[in-house]
């Protein structure tokens, strides 16, 4: 449920003036901290009130039912949102501004945004359409950025923090989070640690399919300093663990199947290190006036434990990708012009090998691996941003950048290996105009690209959809250019906003078959530069409060309309085009210490289905059916230090199933948050 009770309860408590702005503020869209009705990108941002009532088992759980995007989940434990259409590495995914995409992400459902723990987010924004002058490739659906939790300096040191309780009863859901906080004038420190431990689910009507209990942990430490008022230091340590998360769609016999298509298959681990080093330089002087650094290195797992159906071969597989990424941005303001420029440099190196054990005799043998071990994926990148107003009611946003990728797949145990060297120049242009003081016209235009990635060009093993994959070293870039429309409505009681966009998305690479079955049975496919994708939308969304901050309503209403052209001329729907959907919620404060909230989220039918999806397992053929869920919520602030919230999900108990998710969403779900501050 999405649960915003706790934002329109501090207002209440705090007492909302008349002349305060009902707004968030964002830094994803223009790469400094700005007031989302003050850029002409359409935003979402979900702040850290609404994650912490939200209680979000992974972050994208934070973006059921918000303007702009939809959410797949093919297995508990993972999940991937869908913006305007497009999902994976068509999305880029950033932690406090340094890429979460890396050279395996898929530009498919995948588990990789869940390596980021929800728990240590201070904030969420998903900025909808493209941004290729600030973000470059995979920017092509949007950008999501998790920014996470920084300690505060403080006058006087204090220690601080944060337990946190939760328990859910579809799935005995438990999970505990814990933050501790030393604040210091010039410095201070913050460590948190998260664990959860999660069932096997029961979906609506009291199914109990199994195969979906995982368990997840969680550490962070990060340490922020000021040296003087000029400076601003941060280091930051971030790790999370899935030790063993089954893949549910591959265990459980889905549509068209008469047996699941593996006996065995397991992502074990999965798991995410992330090291964070970051400096800004403010008042620096001459044409410069502020400086930021970035310097960050992460190294992902993604090995797996796999069998199929009736195979007597264990597979085992270790894939690793260690990526090192340099940032530098400054920012000028010379007369009307704010520029916004810098500089990136990213290297990412995979390792990958693959083992197969008889489980009969025990023999272990050496086989072909995921990836060309030893593959690289370098790219330099120069950007500028230019914002200004000409005259009292438009403001005008344009960039530009140049990005270069160098991609190395070595022979290791292929017969050949490849090189390939892609470069790009994109930009974007957006306006706002101010037709009177709330209400703004807000349009953008952008053309984004996506650079081949070693999942797209050397991938050899099993897909989903009993599809077996092999490699395409000739592949070539993807590009989309998009254009939007809309308002943008702010005021003291209400936010409101309303976008019309449109995308034609060229090179699509897509997953071709090419007449050939392996020895399991699956199709061999091969992803190819075949495809154009046409597509178009309208993204809407609502928020009043009232004066006293104690009654609040809540609105969004999404469409998303797609339609691929393949290589011969044949025309179908796009894969994975999420169906109208949306959420009506409302809220009120019964007192200062105690609110309650409802809500309706729902789904249309979705029977435009690509011939892609209607072979794939974990979707109707049929197409998939609509639904409508009703949730509710409590919240009592029992005392200064202690929040307690008790909610009922699915009230109903309707079985239903998310477009494109591999197991139907939970069913009838009661429950508690417990919260201490100290």
């Amino acid at each position: 449920m999405k649960k915003f009770i706790v934002p329109m309860l501090l207002s209440a408590a705090a007492g909302a003036q008349p002349g305060d702005r009902l707004e968030e503020v964002q830094v994803t869209a223009g790469r400094i901290e700005q007031a989302v009705s003050d850029v002409s990108t359409a935003v979402t941002v979900i702040d850290a009130d609404e994650i912490r009532s939200q209680a979000p088992a992974i972050s994208t759980d934070l973006l059921r039912g918000v303007p702009g995007a939809f959410v797949q989940q093919t297995t508990p434990g993972q999940g991937v949102p869908i913006v305007r259409g497009l999902k994976g590495s068509e999305v880029l995914h950033l932690v406090d501004g340094f890429r979460l995409n890396n050279a395996l992400f898929r530009n498919a459902p995948n588990q990789y945004v869940a390596l980021v723990d929800a728990r240590s987010l201070a904030r969420l924004e998903v900025v909808r359409g493209p941004a290729p002058a600030l973000y470059g490739s995979d920017a092509m659906g949007g950008v999501v950025q998790m920014v996470t939790e920084l300690p505060q300096l403080d006058i006087e040191p204090a220690l601080s923090g944060r337990a946190v309780f939760d328990y859910q009863t579809a799935d005995e859901a438990l999970t505990g989070h814990l933050t501790v906080s030393q604040g210091g004038r010039r410095a201070a420190m913050l460590a948190s640690a998260t664990y959860q431990d999660v069932g096997d689910r029961r979906v609506g009507g009291g199914a109990e399919p199994g195969n979906s209990a995982y368990t997840s942990r969680a550490g962070r430490a990060v340490f922020v300093a000021r040296p003087d008022d000029r400076h601003d230091l941060m280091l930051d340590l971030q790790y999370l663990r899935q030790p063993g998360t089954p893949r549910f769609d591959e265990l459980v016999a889905g549509f068209g199947q008469d047996q699941p298509a593996s006996a065995v298959f397991s992502f074990e681990p999965n798991d995410r290190l992330f090291l964070h080093a970051r400096h800004q330089w403010h008042e620096v002087g001459g044409f410069i006036d502020e400086l930021e650094t970035h310097l960050g290195y992460q190294v992902m797992h993604d090995d797996r434990r796999t069998r199929d159906t009736g195979s007597t071969s264990l597979r085992r597989e270790r894939n690793k990708s260690e990526l090192i990424g340099l940032t530098v941005q400054a920012q000028s303001r010379t007369g009307i012009h704010q520029l916004t420029y810098g500089a990136e440099i990213y290297a990412d190196e995979v390792s990958s090998s693959r083992t197969a054990t008889d489980i009969n005799s025990g023999t272990t043998e050496s086989i072909r691996s995921r990836f060309p071990t030893g593959s690289t994926m370098d790219s330099i990148a120069f950007y500028i941003n230019d914002s200004f107003a000409l005259g009292s009611r438009l403001d005008i946003d344009v960039g530009a950048r140049y990005s270069q990728f160098d991609i190395s797949l070595p022979p290791a145990d292929r017969p050949i290996g490849t090189d390939v060297d892609v470069d790009d120049l994109t930009g974007d242009l957006g306006l706002i105009y101010e037709i009177q003081p709330n209400l703004s016209l807000v349009a953008n235009i952008g053309r984004g690209f996506r650079a081949p990635n070693i999942f797209d060009l050397g991938t050899l093993g099993p897909r989903p959809g009993n599809r077996f994959n092999i490699g395409n070293p000739n592949l070539g870039p993807e590009e989309v250019l998009t254009t939007d429309v809309g308002f943008k409505w702010s005021s003291a009681t209400v936010v409101a906003e309303a976008v019309v966009w449109q995308a034609d998305y060229r090179d699509k690479i897509d997953s071709v078959p090419t007449g050939g079955i392996d020895e399991s049975g699956r199709t061999i496919v091969q992803s190819r530069n075949t495809a154009e994708l046409d597509l178009w939308g309208i993204e809407s969304g609502l928020r009043y409060r009232s004066g006293d901050g104690r009654f609040g309503v809540e609105g969004v209403i999404n469409y998303t309309r797609g339609e691929q052209t393949d290589a011969d001329g044949f025309s179908q729907p796009g894969d994975r085009i999420p169906p109208l959907n949306g959420l009506l919620a409302v809220s009120y404060g019964l007192s200062p210490e105690i609110g309650v909230d409802a809500a309706v989220r729902f789904a249309a039918d979705q029977e435009r289905i690509s011939d892609r999806d209607a072979g794939d397992p974990r979707i109707d053929p049929n197409g998939t059916a609509g639904w409508a869920v009703f949730d509710l919520g409590l919240q009592w602030q029992v005392s200064a230090a202690l929040d307690a919230r008790l909610w009922l999900d699915n009230v109903m108990d309707k079985r239903y199933r998310e477009h494109a998710s591999g197991i139907d969403a939970p069913g009838r779900s009661l429950g508690l948050s417990l919260s201490a501050s100290f």
